[in-house]
């Protein structure tokens, strides 16, 4: 291995479906299009057999997919590595209103993207104890599970996806009826599941690791690509050949397995092996450690381990480095005890919970460098648009075909924000767009919809921070508004709301019932009519973003300021032509600066407003008293107007939002229906609606994650994409040979 190789480590890649991102990389659509038009049969057919592969919750695995399509754009020598779990993030039906989980049986008809590898399966111990030796210490009486690689590709140049699996073969308890080695890939574990004294999920995280590990190490004393034998022993050039990415906390466990190889296999001394961590090892995170302590909306970004559980797989992990800062960055002091008095291992918190590994904190210390995504200390991490990227055609006879790889050349758009041709076309795209998208919502809802009508959508994890609540208080507001006077015009509107539970998040599963509660009495009520209609969509994910995307007029973004990390949904939605009506947070924050915050509908308390309420005292009752239409609103709900059969269903929410709602629904629900006031106003207006629409297209260029991993190469990995092109498919090999030899960059192709 000459060049440098990046080892990209990820328990969750979201690569939803494979088919049509292969053949718009490769430059194939049109032409397996025609093909198979020619069949008399229809691509999009084919395209909607194919399962997706749900191996992520949300953000983070779609961002590490997104990550991976980036890395083969740009050309870089990059691996990807994760596990093949059996079953992915759980189906969601929607029975009655409630949410029910399924379990993601994703592989039941096989998966032709991908290639075991058994000639590299590895053996990975568990448990057992450690000797000290003459010949240095041992790790013995373990149990020894092998693993299975199987290597998925990302099509443009290629990158290789390694997942891994055992090879033997409440919700997470329904799937997990083998036996204890293949439960280990069995399942994903969906977001916000208490992950804390659950050993099969720290045994997923050191799974993954440990097999990563021996893989890179093997590729890196092998004496040539693909070799099983080895011929380099010394370590002095590791750092200059690997750079090893973690994706957030959860596999943050190659610290400690890595010095285990270094010093008890490899035979390293101390002061060689945390130079060597210290200079490949780099770590991603949701947010900054200085908001760690503020920010508590997802239990694992604030992930830690029992010092029990920890040391019950391999005590001689506890031989974590204890860092310290001398002399700027320098980092220094190593023993065998000294991480109990550092702070990756928190103070005993007593007789049951004892002490605690915080593994972010263990990052933050063996780490050369730290990327995290809050703008108040860093650049925005974008995520690559591959739902279909808003009017193509047009876009290149605009600006040229450059843009797919350089999404800067976006910036050209500004020039035609004035320009009436482009305008209509623009116009015409998004409308061909709901058209498509209001036919799928016909036949899977059996609800009549308007394609003329306002698309206004909210698709993500549900969750209280995140705000489905006050996007459908409003819903009500709309409601009661028709009804108070039918004759008065109304801009018509179609609310669309999507997003998964976590199983054992009961107020998320109530805030899903409630909105299907809304839609049936909207949806059915005469008076309405095509007014207003709300769908709840069955089963969000990544091929039916590709769908719902670019159809979308306004994006809802309205989480409490200060709340949410960064969110990447939001930049699809504004490279794919909606507009955004949300609080001054997360990437929000960055969208603003970049298209001007007269170009968003920019709403609510900013993070300072919400720091000055929790010292004043946040009093709902206060905005219950003071705002008639809220006041009707909850009235409602707490009557039992949606749920005639059961008026005490929803007592739960009630008494959240008045008595302890972290997040502050009332206090923004002013600003925020003032705010969808006036984008009402604002989309009678085509034209002006349109220009704004362009001017948000032309501003996205900044959140192409090939601009992140460009970055993230040349500043965090210390190496250079390449402009390496794969020679087409159709092409003789010789002549591909002869390509690849003559390319002048001379860069290594993997």
């Amino acid at each position: 291995m000459d060049q440098l190789g990046v080892y990209y480590l990820s328990l969750e890649f979201y690569m939803g479906r494979t088919l049509q991102n292969t053949m718009i990389n490769l430059g194939l659509q049109n032409a397996c299009d025609e093909a198979i038009y020619q069949l008399g049969l229809d691509i999009e057919e084919l395209e909607e057999i194919e399962e997706d592969a749900g191996l992520g919750n949300g953000g983070l695995g779609r961002l590490a997919a997104c990550f991976l399509d980036s890395m083969a754009t740009l050309g870089l020598a990059a691996y990807g590595y994760g596990i093949r779990y059996e079953y992915g993030i759980f189906n969601q039906k929607i029975r009655d209103g409630w949410q029910v989980e399924e379990a993601d049986d994703w592989l039941r008809h096989g998966n032709p993207w991908e290639k075991a590898r058994p000639e590299y399966m590895l053996p990975i111990h568990f448990y057992g104890r450690v000797e000290h030796t003459q010949t240095g210490v041992k790790w013995v009486d373990t149990q020894v599970y092998d693993d299975k690689m199987c290597l998925g590709r990302c099509v443009l140049f290629t990158i290789s996806l390694i997942l891994f699996l055992v090879n033997v073969g409440d919700y997470i308890q329904a799937v997990l009826d083998r036996n204890l080695a293949e439960n280990i890939s069995r399942v994903l574990y969906p977001n916000d599941n208490f992950f804390e004294g659950k050993e099969l999920r720290l045994k997923q995280e050191y799974f993954v690791v440990a097999a990563t590990l021996q893989d890179i190490i093997r590729r890196f004393k092998a004496s040539k690509f693909g070799s099983t034998e080895s011929v380099r022993t010394a370590f002095d050039s590791f750092p200059d050949q690997v750079a090893i990415q973690l994706n957030d906390t959860h596999p943050a466990m190659a610290i400690p397995e890595l010095m285990r190889v270094f010093l008890d296999i490899e035979r390293l001394p101390w002061e060689k092996v945390g130079k060597t961590l210290y200079l490949l090892l780099a770590y991603y995170y949701r947010n900054t450690p200085e908001d760690r302590s503020r920010i508590q909306t997802d239990l694992d970004r604030l992930e830690r381990w029992a010092e029990t559980n920890t040391m019950k797989f391999n005590r001689d992990k506890c031989k974590i480095l204890h860092f310290g800062r001398k002399n700027g960055n320098q980092r220094y002091r190593m023993g065998d005890d000294a991480w109990l008095d550092s702070s990756v291992c928190e103070k005993d918190l007593g007789v049951l919970v004892g002490r605690k590994m915080n593994m972010s904190q263990q990052c933050d210390a063996a780490a050369k460098k730290a990327n995290g995504i809050l703008s108040c200390i860093n650049r925005g991490i974008a995520s690559r648009s591959r739902e279909d990227m808003y009017n193509p055609i047009h876009l290149l006879q605009k600006i040229g075909e450059d843009y797919v790889k350089d999404l800067s050349q976006l910036t050209k758009l500004h020039r035609f924000v004035n320009d009436e041709v482009f305008i209509r076309e623009v116009s015409k795209v998004k409308q061909e767009n709901k058209v498509k998208f209001a036919q799928y919502l016909e036949k899977e809802y059996k609800v009549k919809i308007n394609p003329a009508s306002m698309f206004d959508v909210q698709v993500k994890r549900i969750h209280e921070y995140k705000r489905q609540l006050m996007n459908c208080l409003h819903i009500i507001t709309m409601y009661n508004r028709i009804k108070r006077d039918p004759m008065k015009m109304f801009v018509p509107r179609t609310v669309i709301i999507g997003g998964k539970a976590a199983p054992g998040y009961h107020m998320a599963k109530l805030i899903i019932k409630l909105i299907t509660s809304v839609g049936h009495v909207v949806n059915n009520d005469p008076v309405v009519g095509n007014k207003l209609k709300v769908i709840f969509l069955e089963n969000y994910r990544v091929s039916l973003a590709e769908k719902v995307i670019p159809a979308t007029d306004l994006s809802e973004q309205i989480s409490t300021a200060g709340t949410e990390a960064s969110g990447t949904g939001n930049m699809k939605f504004m490279v794919n032509g909606a507009l955004t009506i949300g609080t001054m947070d997360g990437a929000n924050v960055e969208m603003a600066e970049e298209a001007g915050e007269e170009n968003l509908f920019i709403f609510g308390m900013r993070v300072e407003d919400v720091a000055a309420l929790d010292r004043r005292g946040y009093n709902a009752q206060e905005y219950y008293d003071r705002l008639p239409e809220l006041k009707q609103v909850m009235d409602q709900i707490k009557s039992g107007f949606f749920s005639p059969k059961d008026p005490d269903m929803f007592r739960d929410i009630v008494n959240m939002l008045f008595q302890h709602d972290r997040f502050k629904v009332f206090a923004d629900y002013e600003a925020y229906v003032k705010c969808q006031d006036k984008v009402s106003q604002l989309y009678m207006n085509s034209k002006e609606w349109t220009k704004m629409v362009i001017r948000n297209i032309a501003s996205s260029g900044k959140f192409s994650s090939d601009r992140t991993i460009k970055e993230y190469a040349r500043d965090i990995w210390g190496v250079e994409p390449s402009d390496l092109r794969i020679p087409p498919p159709n092409v003789p090999r010789d002549v591909a040979d002869e390509m690849l030899a003559n390319d002048a960059t001379g860069k290594l192709h993997m």
